[in-house]
């Protein structure tokens, strides 16, 4: 696919070959972000795993200290009280039998799933929709709960759900262009620290292979793992 002017010039300012230090990656990063939007900051972390073995199939939940800088739309299957409850925390839909149906009709707007424990015999015919888009609520993500009002307030602050690809890499969003270099770094040694303590005993070799973030719209900046590592004291 062609790159545009602004991916190339942005390019330019890159050492391919450098790894970066974390600072001064991030401190790129946001000089690069010329969008016209607040482009997302992302991370690819390549891990030493193997995602083919259960037992290194990373997945869980991390709450950015800073938050994401993104409102997401939530919808929430529960019913009675916990219904109640949902919609108390701030959840933007919340129904039963009726939700499942408006979504099997096409409506897709939102951008997370929760679900209370008994809800799931609704959700579980939308399996064929919702899992390929990567919303389908899971205990693992904390996703299936019967904390509604925590997942809700949870989510809506910042949470996030981390899952390795088939390749072994974690994408992750650590903030916005607009955020601070600090609140960047906030962002990202909380997810690394995460990472790095669900580090499986199976795992042989460097856990950290590469590390890298790029803008939304622009090119990728290595770190050094070496020098994360060191900052996280592991």
């Amino acid at each position: 696919m062609a790159k545009s002017k602004r991916y190339k010039k942005a390019a330019e300012k890159v050492d391919k070959e450098k790894l970066y230090d974390v600072k001064e990656a991030f401190k790129l990063a946001k000089e690069l972000a010329t969008a016209n939007f607040d482009e997302t900051i992302e991370l690819s972390a390549k891990l030493g795993v193997n995602p083919k073995h259960a037992d290194q199939n990373i997945r869980g939940t991390v709450v950015l200290p800073e938050g994401t800088g993104q409102e997401i739309t939530l919808v929430v299957f529960a019913k009675g009280e916990k219904a109640k409850e949902a919609e108390a925390a701030g959840a933007d839909y919340v129904g039963g039998e009726e939700l499942a149906e408006r979504i099997e009709g096409g409506w897709l707007d939102f951008d997370l799933a929760v679900a209370a424990p008994d809800m799931m015999s609704v959700v579980g015919r939308l399996g064929r929709i919702l899992g390929p888009k990567g919303l389908m609520p899971n205990p693992k993500a904390g996703t299936v709960t019967f904390e509604l009002d925590k997942a809700v307030e949870e989510f809506k602050a910042g949470k996030i759900e981390y899952r390795v690809d088939k390749t072994g890499i974690v994408h992750l969003p650590i903030g916005k262009a607009s955020f601070t270099v600090e609140e960047l770094l906030n962002n990202y040694h909380k997810i690394m620290d995460t990472l790095a303590k669900e580090r499986p005993a199976a795992a042989k070799g460097r856990y950290f292979r590469t590390l890298a973030i790029s803008p939304t719209m622009g090119p990728g900046i290595k770190i050094d793992p070496a020098a994360t590592m060191a900052f996280i004291g592991r």
